[in-house]
C-alpha cells in the first residue's frame, strides 16, 4: 500500500471516529429531530386544515421535519400501530371510529384532543321556524314533510354519516327518501333552497365550513341515532413521546376552536388549505407560544 492511501485510510479512519463520537454525545432527541416526522391525513378540510396548521408549527417554530402522508383513515390506523406513520390529527372518538381504536388501543398513544363538540348529525338553514321543526321527531308531522317534499338530502352513499342517517330513517319510522350525492352537491342544494326561502334538510358534520357561511341549526336527536358529540384527537405511534419529546409536547397543548377551525376551512375555498393555515399561524402568535409552552 502506498504511503499517499496509507495517509487517506487514516484521515477517514480519524473522521469517522470523530463523527461517532460526536453523535454518541447527542442527546437521542435531537438525532430524532434530523428525521422527518410522518404524519398521516385524509382529504377531508377540517384534518387537511388542522394537518397543515400543526405542519407549519413543528417546521417553524421547533425546526422539526414534516413528512405528510395521505392515505385512507382505516390504513392510517394500521400505519400507527405498524410504526408506519407517527402521527394522525384526525381520530372521531368515542364514537364514530370506534371500530378503528378498538383495534388499535394499547398499541399507540392518544396525545389527546385537538378539538371538541365535533358531530354527525342533520341541519336546517335558521329561518325554518324552530316551534315548527326543532327536533328529528318532528318530520313526522305532516305539514313540516310536505315543506320538505319526503326528502333529506344526504353526502356520498356508504359514508359513516350515511349509514347512521338509514338508521336514523328506521329508528324513527321516518316516511322519507334519503338522497345520496357528494358533499358538494349537498352544499349546492343547501344554498340553492337558502336563496329561494325554501325548506330542506341535510345530513351534515361539525367543523364543516358551511357552518361559517351559512345560519345552520342542527335537529335534536332525543334517541341519539346519529352519535352524540365527538372529540378530535392526535394519535401517536408506540413511542413517539420519547423520540420526539417537543413535538409530542406541542401536540398534547394543540387546542383549536371550531370557529376557528370552520373559518380557515372557508377562506381555503378561495385558496388553499396550505394557505389559510400559514395566515392563521401568522395572526395567532400568542395562541401558538402557550402550545409551545410546554416544548421548550
Amino acid at each position: 500500500m502506498s504511503d499517499d492511501r496509507r495517509l487517506l485510510n487514516r484521515r477517514n479512519f480519524i473522521a469517522g471516529t470523530t463523527a461517532t463520537l460526536a453523535l454518541a454525545g447527542t442527546p437521542l432527541s435531537v438525532l430524532a429531530q434530523a428525521k422527518p416526522i410522518r404524519i398521516g391525513w385524509t382529504a377531508w378540510a377540517d384534518a387537511e386544515a388542522v394537518t397543515n396548521i400543526a405542519k407549519l408549527i413543528l417546521e417553524q417554530r421547533l425546526a422539526q421535519k414534516v413528512e405528510l402522508v395521505m392515505t385512507d383513515v382505516a390504513l392510517q390506523y394500521a400505519g400507527l400501530q405498524r410504526g408506519q406513520i407517527d402521527l394522525m390529527l384526525m381520530a372521531w372518538l368515542p364514537g364514530t371510529h370506534k371500530g378503528y381504536w378498538d383495534k388499535v388501543k394499547g398499541e399507540v398513544e392518544d396525545l389527546g384532543p385537538l378539538y371538541t363538540g365535533a358531530k354527525l348529525g342533520w341541519a336546517v338553514p335558521e329561518e325554518i321556524p324552530a316551534s315548527m321543526l326543532r327536533s328529528i321527531e318532528d318530520l313526522k308531522k305532516p305539514e313540516v314533510r310536505e315543506k320538505l317534499g319526503g326528502h333529506i338530502q344526504g353526502i356520498d352513499a356508504g359514508s359513516g354519516l350515511m349509514k347512521l342517517s338509514e338508521t336514523a330513517v328506521k329508528t324513527y319510522g321516518l316516511d322519507y327518501k334519503l338522497l345520496t350525492a357528494s358533499d358538494a352537491t349537498m352544499v349546492s342544494a343547501l344554498d340553492r333552497a337558502i336563496q329561494r326561502k325554501q325548506w330542506i334538510v341535510v345530513t351534515t358534520w361539525s367543523p364543516h365550513w358551511m357552518f361559517s357561511q351559512y345560519k345552520l341549526r342542527y335537529l335534536d336527536d332525543p334517541k341519539q341515532a346519529l352519535g352524540g358529540t365527538e372529540s378530535i384527537h392526535a394519535l401517536a405511534r408506540k413511542g413517539f413521546s420519547a423520540d420526539f419529546p417537543k413535538a409530542a409536547a406541542f401536540i398534547r397543548n394543540l387546542k383549536v376552536s371550531l370557529a376557528d377551525l370552520e373559518t380557515v376551512m372557508l377562506k381555503a375555498r378561495s385558496t388553499s388549505p396550505a394557505k389559510e393555515a400559514a395566515a392563521y399561524v401568522a395572526t395567532h402568535g400568542e395562541l401558538i407560544d402557550q402550545w409551545l409552552v410546554a416544548a421548550k
